[in-house]
């Protein structure tokens, strides 16, 4: 029963979450809100240290590691879509961006290109990892952690929740191609 329930979500979250992010990616506007004007106010202080989970040298070696402990393992298809998913996530979200047309700081910022690979990264862990529990909470928090540091500094706060929403959505196509997701019944 538990595997059909979750096999149900991952089949629908994707269109669910692509749906949701337009529609706050529409509903935000062009610029701040007062949620975004409200996190902007802690991007001065230690919070900005919380830039270092999204830095791009630290998600590219936590990404090979999962690459090669995916080929370790032999899962040669997770390999794959391991390697893949990343770059397909980050092209698409600069696609993404130009429909919105939201700027921070002078450039297309809805949603977070850096929150967006650092969900995707971070969910390749998991599917990596086998979805162990306390992976799964780690990479939450580290995902938690990124949008926070993303949020209060160099984007909208908004801009990560549309990352969010729109790397889950990636994810889950990723989790069915590489067989690792749960079968219907």
């Amino acid at each position: 029963m538990a595997d059909r329930i979750e096999g149900r979500a991952i089949l629908l979250w994707p269109p669910v979450a692509l749906a949701v992010m337009a529609l706050l990616g529409w509903a935000v506007g062009k610029g701040s809100t007062p949620i975004d004007d409200w996190f902007h106010r802690f991007g001065h202080g230690p919070a900005k240290w919380l830039l270092f989970v999204t830095d791009p040298h630290v998600q590219a070696i936590v990404w090979v590691g999962c690459v090669a402990v995916a080929a370790y393992r032999r899962r040669w298809r997770l390999t794959l879509i391991a390697a893949a998913t990343p770059v397909i996530a980050v092209a698409l979200v600069q696609l993404v961006k130009r429909l919105f047309g939201r700027r921070s700081g002078g450039v297309l910022a809805y949603p977070s290109g850096h929150t967006t690979a650092l969900v995707v990264i971070m969910g390749l862990v998991v599917l990596v990892a086998g979805s162990a529990l306390w992976v799964v909470l780690v990479a939450a928090a580290v995902c938690a952690l990124g949008m926070l540091g993303q949020g209060v500094t160099y984007h909208y706060f908004t801009d990560t929740v549309g990352a969010l929403l729109f790397g889950t959505a990636l994810l889950c196509v990723a989790a069915l191609a590489s067989g690792h997701a749960p079968h219907r019944t």
